[in-house]
């Protein structure tokens, strides 16, 4: 097939080569009479011309070849196709003759022989080109040419105008006005936006706002009030106007770095460091501190507020102070909270708090005076720490561990406590399946007194054949609680080795156990207490329905998200049809609701307005864009962080089996 591209492109040419001195020389008249309309339409009709013989030869150059070498025994036509094995080979015997026989004279010969010169097209332009220059050339029309006529008088141009933007941010942003051509803006939020005309003339074109809004001609100045990025419309000309929100104050607390800081026994001062910064003026900021004294119901509080001082910068307030215990007002056992809160100097102030933070003094460890109580008492049990706090207690160091450079005294003493909560919180959950427990004092089993007799089996044993232990708990609840304190086990191992970040695992899975049998609980609950209603025997068997509708449940319908009017929208763009009644209004209240990215809402309300001065292909664009809005997702979650070890996996292994 290739061969035969090649034969008929050389044919091809050469058929073109003998019509061209006809061409070339049928322009030349119109060149001399100098006429620029003889000369386009010579050259349209070469074109044709040209066409005409390229297709003639690209259909019958077999046949030609066939007539002009009779070597080829008027089998050409193989070369164009040859399906069979034999003509396949017949094809190469032809291609091996033509190499011999067709050579660039032969080619020229085909075509002198079967395209004619052309010279009748040749005399029909020369005629042409001279009944032309003696028309132009009599008397009469060169009088005709050179007689003053009337003279045209030109239309009057009106004049374009020429706006003038002026934009005048609000003044509690101290920004300063400006005024200038017509450009893409980026102004503050409520800045006053004018569009003038330079000569004071009123406007001849409305205002097109991509929102939907149009501020109309006839005056010599509109205004718009900027509350949302937009762009606008003058005369086919576009702009956008970028809105810059007015952004609430942010606190950060620098000091301490802890939510719930400790303080040491023998400190002496504590510091706070609070950093507020807002995009123009911090108008207030205050601190808030709140003491609280004492234990169990005799607990007072005390309430402080005092402002931050302002500084150089009206954007910024750093205030930082090393604070005396004595000027606190703090004692052992005292915890003092305190946050921030902070505004701005917005029309409708921005106020915002930032999170409590705790400052703990630790009470004195009080001595035991057992030996000269007159009455024996039990010790109270310290205060439990759940198991969720003891998960968020191990995040809280993990993360300070990667944020900040911590000692190995310090990450030792905290995993440490962490380990004394989780030994505590698993020996009250043990001792429900008989295991020991130290909550209610009488651990120190290591007081040698000579001489006495000591009870080991009542003193050290646990008896866990009672009726009680075997009857309190059903098996399935046992298996729960064996679950759960294998897993506080494991999580208090890893704190101990001061390996937090391996502790969080069978922190989770313990408490993922705990709420099984809270929830367990509340079913068995809901069960037990649920007494159904006696039945009447006179209604039975006879279909009275009287009664019994309000304990019929019917199945919640799914909200819709796409209401009617935006699906008649979105079936009338897929086709060429008329688009429904108050069409933009449904787009612009869809768009502006739906999509909160500023550049996307721009280019959807570019679509809108391109659909809405008639652009068929546009259709496509804006339906898209609805279409985008409908999945939007109106709920996002977040995947709970696990660490696999390999201990983990292996632990997870001998559990499936």
């Amino acid at each position: 097939m290739r061969a035969a591209a090649d034969i008929a492109a050389r044919i091809g040419r050469a058929a073109l080569l003998r019509r061209a001195p006809v061409w070339a020389a049928g322009l030349l008249p119109w060149i001399v009479v100098r006429m620029p309309a003889g000369v386009a339409a010579w050259a349209a009709w070469c074109a044709w011309d040209a066409y005409q013989v390229h297709r003639k030869a690209a259909a019958h150059w077999p046949r030609w070849l066939d007539d002009a070498l009779p070597e080829l025994e008027d089998s050409s036509g193989l070369l164009v196709e040859a399906q069979t094995p034999v003509a396949r080979m017949q094809r190469a015997r032809l291609l091996k003759r033509l190499d011999a026989n067709l050579d660039g004279a032969a080619v020229r010969e085909i075509a002198a022989a079967r395209i004619a010169p052309g010279l009748p097209w040749l005399g029909l332009s020369v005629l042409a080109a001279a009944a032309v220059w003696l028309a132009s050339s009599h008397p009469l029309a060169t009088a005709a040419r050179q007689a003053p006529g009337p003279r045209a008088v030109p239309p009057k141009a009106v004049p374009r105008q020429e706006l003038v933007l002026k934009v005048t941010p609000p003044a509690y942003t101290g920004a300063a006005a400006s005024q200038g051509a017509l450009r893409d803006l980026q102004v503050p939020e409520y800045s006053e936006v004018e569009w003038c005309e330079k000569s004071g003339a009123p406007l001849d074109a409305p205002v097109e706002m991509s929102g939907g809004q149009s501020l109309p001609a006839g005056q010599p100045c509109v205004r718009w009030t900027a509350n949302e990025s937009v762009f606008w419309r003058w005369h086919g000309a576009r702009y956008n106007i970028k809105v810059t929100l007015d952004q609430p104050p942010e606190i950060t607390v620098t000091a301490p770095s802890e939510m719930v800081h400790e303080l040491r026994k023998d400190a002496k001062t504590a510091v706070v460091a609070v950093s507020v910064r807002d995009d123009y003026r911090v108008q207030r900021s205050t601190l808030h501190l709140t003491l609280a004294r004492g234990s169990g119901e005799n607990i007072r509080f005390s309430d402080r507020e005092m402002p931050l001082p302002e500084s150089s910068d009206p954007r910024r307030r750093d205030w930082s102070k090393q604070w005396t215990l004595a000027e606190l007002g703090m004692e052992p056992g005292d915890e003092l909270y305190f946050f921030v809160r902070a505004s701005d100097n917005a029309p409708r102030p921005h106020t915002v708090q930032s999170p409590t933070y705790t400052l703990r003094l630790p009470a004195p460890v009080q001595e035991d005076d057992n030996q000269t109580s007159a009455l024996p008492m039990l010790v109270k049990p310290e205060s439990l720490r759940s198991q969720r706090q003891i998960i968020i207690d191990t995040e809280q160091l993990v993360a300070d561990m990667k944020a900040k450079h911590m000692s190995e005294g310090t990450v030792r003493d905290r995993s440490e406590r962490i380990a004394s909560d989780q030994g505590q919180l698993r020996r009250r959950y043990g001792q429900f399946l008989g295991e020991e427990s130290t909550l209610f004092g009488g651990d120190d089993h290591d007081e040698d007194h000579p001489g006495e007799k000591k009870d080991v089996l009542h003193e050290f044993g646990h008896a866990h054949d009672q009726p009680e232990n075997a009857t309190l708990f059903d098996d399935a609840t046992k298996k729960i609680l064996r679950r759960a304190l294998s897993a506080m086990w494991d999580a208090e191992k890893a704190l101990r080795a001061i390996t937090p970040k391996t502790a969080l695992p069978p922190e989770y899975k313990a408490l993922d156990a705990v709420k099984e049998l809270q929830q367990a609980d509340r079913i068995y609950l809901h069960k037990t207490a649920f007494v159904p209603p006696p039945i009447k025997e006179d209604k039975r068997m006879t279909g009275d329905m009287a009664g019994s509708a309000s304990s019929k449940r019917t199945q919640d319908e799914a909200p819709d998200k796409v209401p009617q009017q935006m699906r008649e929208l979105l079936q009338a763009l897929s086709a060429d049809g008329p688009l429904p009644a108050l069409w933009t209004r449904t787009a612009h209240d869809w768009v502006r609701e739906r999509i909160d990215n500023d550049a996307q809402r721009l280019a959807a309300q570019r679509s809108i307005q391109d659909v809405e001065d008639g652009c068929a292909p546009c259709r496509t664009a804006l339906r898209a864009w609805l279409r985008g809005g409908v999945g939007t997702p109106q709920v996002r979650l977040q995947a709970k962080p696990a660490v696999e070890t390999a201990f983990t996996k292996a632990w997870r292994a001998e559990e499936k089996k």
